[in-house]
């Protein structure tokens, strides 16, 4: 059994130039509504064109946009909320085709480990009492999870039964692709303070790198600061 604590991470598959082109994209299509194209459009008449469009509400022009990300080492809980939003593409690791004990040409159910992701602002070593007198800490209670499985797996049940039993916190990974209109609306809800603290975090780091690369399209969401568990959070977009 290995513990996970602040070790997801994102990499965002989409390279910044094609990001940055996408402006371009973006001009290209909201003047053929106004059939209002005269000059020649590039990255500085784009910005001024995104902006002016974002503030008149106009946001169906910025779909003409991609940006793929994947997301390393999160729990089962962070990709259950994330595939809430539906206008994406995703592509999660599978529990039930992903053997955890597989290794070479066969599973090793005796050395294999399941990795869990658990929350960084709690001490998963302290003890706490169960209904039966017993104490346990959070490390105990995944240790006897990993063994329950490593057991059915011996008694014959297979990888997608014996995954049925494993809590929401095990590791996970997943690649998701939205234009920049839905990723705006991840990010007003998945950045916001009241968002769970595993999603909120990556999100935020997410935020603050497209803000540097493609900022017109997301500058107006505001850095607030970092609550009381040290997990950062911002201002929902002034435009929406």
């Amino acid at each position: 059994m290995k513990i996970l604590k602040n070790a997801g991470n994102f990499i965002v598959l989409t390279p910044e130039k094609e990001l940055k082109e996408q402006l371009l994209r973006i001009e290209g299509g909201g003047r053929t509504c106004y059939q209002s194209k005269k000059n020649e459009i590039n990255e500085k008449t784009a910005k001024k064109f995104v902006r002016m469009i974002l503030k008149r509400g106009h946001e169906s022009v910025i779909e003409h946009s991609n940006m793929t990300v994947q997301f390393n080492n999160v729990s089962r809980g962070f990709t259950h909320e994330l595939v809430r939003h539906r206008l994406c593409a995703f592509s999660q690791e599978s529990t039930r085709y992903v053997d955890y004990a597989k290794k070479g040409e066969g599973p090793d159910l005796e050395k294999f480990q399941i990795k869990f992701v658990v929350p960084p602002h709690q001490n998963e070593n302290q003890k706490v009492k169960l209904e039966d007198g017993r104490e346990m800490s959070a490390v105990e209670m995944l240790q006897e999870y990993e063994k329950f499985y490593r057991s059915l797996r011996k008694a014959g049940w297979t990888p997608q039964d014996a995954r049925q039993l494993l809590p929401i916190g095990i590791k996970s990974q997943i690649i998701v692709s939205a234009n920049f209109r839905e990723w705006r609306h991840i990010f007003k809800m998945r950045t916001d303070q009241p968002a769970h603290w595993e999603i909120r975090k990556l999100m935020c780091d997410l935020l603050k790198y497209v803000q540097k690369i493609v900022p017109v399209i997301f500058d107006d969401f505001v850095y607030e600061g970092m609550d009381q568990d040290n997990i950062p959070y911002f201002k929902k977009a002034t435009l929406e």
